[in-house]
């Protein structure tokens, strides 16, 4: 079980783990030894998330999502099977984890008198410039 947040679990059996060979540093072993994780998590079947939670989980992945709502994370910045297992978990967790943060909606305001008047002061003077540089017609 892995803890996001004090409302969100999610159950081992929901992610699934396949080892791959890694690019990258680990010098005659990286030929030999699978270390990079990738990282399986299905968005759309998932129990453990809300509704809400899911729907923003999936904009926030990204490239990452297919077409199936499946989350795909690859994990190969570790020499070690286990730091990047360790590695891919956190980065799937630390992405649900900013999922489950509700956005602010946005209030709309008005401009205020001042910044009317600043906006209009702004064109005025801009529009002088741009007539002080016509030329003379001499006819």
């Amino acid at each position: 079980m892995i803890r996001v947040t004090d409302t969100i679990s999610i159950d081992d059996s929901e992610i699934s783990e396949s080892f791959v060979r890694a690019s990258g540093p680990g010098g005659q072993n990286v030929n030999k030894v699978s270390s990079a994780v990738q990282l399986r998590f299905d968005v759309r079947q998932s129990p453990s998330l809300p509704n809400e939670v899911a729907v923003r989980l999936m904009k926030l992945a990204g490239q990452r999502l297919t077409k199936d709502g499946v989350i795909v994370i690859l994990a190969q910045r570790h020499r070690t099977q286990e730091r990047n297992r360790a590695d891919a978990r956190e980065r799937l967790v630390e992405l649900i984890r900013e999922a489950s943060v509700r956005p602010t909606p946005r209030r709309a305001t008005k401009p205020t008198k001042a910044s009317k008047k600043r906006r209009i002061e702004g064109k005025k003077h801009r529009s002088r410039i741009k007539n002080l540089r016509g030329g003379r017609s001499f006819d």
